[in-house]
């Protein structure tokens, strides 16, 4: 068992509800929980941000001050697999960010919104385009989860992890940030919102051989992060694949989530005009 591993094992364990119930329906908040202290986080990108990590026990570890929109839009108690994109979902980064959140205050709820879709380019992500993999319209079906969750919470921030798709052209990668900044400024819009914490993660390493323009995708996401004190970098650094060369292992994906937490926390101190 490595740190990360015994890490989230620990905190995980004390954490589950005494109940023993996992998978409570939560379709209501408690009345005491005010729309302030539900902090609502959306989850967006592809695979690598849905999660194809193998499920082991850790990630049926419920915290009962966690829960996720699921696809029937109710409030559950959050578990993997968060994400419905495609039947090889498994565990992600999004469980573990979201305990990490909740532990740095007692006294909020984290509510985390699935909006991945696994092989879909920055293309997808505009309101009224097509996924023709998943027949879905992932832009479009993001602003209505949103929307619905932001009925019962505050969006405090937006976790970003994309671009595999999108590293097979030079133009793909070229045309990457002016995309990235659109898609954002229609978010906002289309949400009624202001500039708001966001997270970007770097493609792993390993994919490098399976893409020709990855590590440029990489060296792209970094400027985005640097150019904007409400956006974050997550590295790759040291994370590994599952055996295919495209997907984080679990282990990593672990990483990820505390990674993305971290980082979370950090924009969220420097973005000054953060959404009340």
């Amino acid at each position: 068992m490595n740190l990360y591993r015994l890490t989230l094992a620990l905190f995980s364990v004390v954490l589950v509800s005494c109940t023993g119930q996992k998978n409570i329906p939560t379709n209501t908040l408690d009345k005491s929980s005010s729309e302030e202290n539900f902090h609502l986080y959306l989850l967006m990108g592809q695979s690598n941000m849905a999660g194809r990590g193998k499920m082991e026990a850790i990630d049926t570890l419920s915290h009962p001050r966690v829960l996720m929109l699921d696809k029937a839009e109710n409030w559950v108690l959050a578990k993997d697999p968060m994400h419905f994109d495609k039947p090889a979902a498994g565990t992600g980064l999004g469980l573990t960010f979201g305990k990490i959140m909740a532990n740095e205050n007692t006294t909020i709820k984290i509510g985390l919104i699935p909006t991945a879709v696994g092989g879909s380019s920055i293309n997808a992500w505009f309101a009224d385009s097509i996924h023709r993999q998943t027949n879905t319209y992932p832009y479009d079906d993001m602003i209505r989860r949103a929307k619905k969750a932001m009925e019962s919470g505050t969006l405090k921030g937006i976790i970003w992890h994309q671009g595999e798709s999108d590293s097979n052209t030079e133009a793909g990668v070229t045309e990457y940030t002016q995309k990235f900044e659109a898609m954002l400024n229609a978010l906002k819009s289309d949400l009624g919102i202001a500039d708001i914490p966001i997270v970007i993660g770097e493609l792993g390493y390993f994919f490098y051989p399976k893409a020709p323009f990855a590590e440029d995708m990489n060296g792209v996401i970094r400027e985005i992060a640097a150019s904007n004190d409400c956006i974050g970098l997550v590295t790759a650094e040291g994370l590994n694949h599952k055996g295919d060369d495209t997907h984080f292992d679990s282990d990593s994906y672990h990483a990820l989530g505390i990674r993305y937490a971290a980082e979370m926390l950090k924009v969220q101190t420097n973005c000054t005009t953060i959404y009340k």
